[in-house]
């Protein structure tokens, strides 16, 4: 049976990569040290912790809703350049969902491009220019490929997770071309970027929510 998750089920996600967020605060901040100013992490978690305080709100909205919803907290609550990325990428993601009771592979591949173009657009960024796109875009791209291919829920998630995995991983060679860390190029090289990584966890971390149910 094709995987179906509405907005309660998305918001557990969305919890469950909160606490993978505290979990790794050390390690996502020494990242940020490396090549930027450290605070990542902190907007990371402020913009998404107020997403849990908004829970019980949000899991009984429609997908669209709930979708504009997340946007406008994250864009007035993350701090620096994520917040505008995020907020916009939620936001956009938002168009693709009207009338849309369930997201399913289709659906997926819909919010995640969405959200890429976006971000990219307003980011005015590209693969390999170490951001959070080059976890994004791998994703996207892989996901479109396995639905094409008419593979298994279980091929496309996790072919999908590991796509944003080692997009992620593929930032430690690349200098930043975009972001704080381009301001200091040549000591970004041999650093994965913290916003690659704070991506693929989300990507990795929905992919395996939907894989358990």
């Amino acid at each position: 049976m094709a995987f179906k998750i509405n907005s309660s089920d998305y918001m557990e996600y969305l919890r469950e990569f909160y606490d993978v967020l505290q979990e790794n605060k050390d390690y996502i901040t020494e990242l940020d040290l490396a090549t930027g100013d450290g605070d990542h992490w902190l907007n990371m978690n402020t913009g998404f912790g107020e997403l849990l305080k908004n829970e019980d709100q949000i899991k009984d909205m429609n997908l669209q809703d709930a979708f504009k919803r997340i946007s406008m907290i994250l864009m007035s609550k993350v701090g620096g350049s994520s917040g505008v990325l995020y907020g916009g990428a939620y936001m956009a993601a938002s168009k693709t969902l009207e009338d849309v009771e369930y997201i399913g592979r289709n659906e997926l591949y819909g919010i995640l491009n969405a959200m890429l173009m976006d971000i990219m657009k307003r980011g005015k960024t590209k693969v390999g220019s170490k951001t959070m796109v080059d976890a994004l875009a791998p994703a996207v791209e892989e996901l479109k490929s396995k639905i094409d291919e008419g593979a298994s829920d279980e091929e496309l998630l996790e072919s999908t997770a590991a796509a944003a995995r080692k997009g992620a991983d593929d930032t430690k060679d690349m200098p930043a071309i975009r972001g704080r860390a381009s301001y200091q190029t040549d000591k970004a090289v041999g650093h994965l970027d913290p916003g690659a990584v704070t991506m693929a966890y989300q990507i990795e971390i929905l992919c395996n929510y939907i894989l358990r149910r």
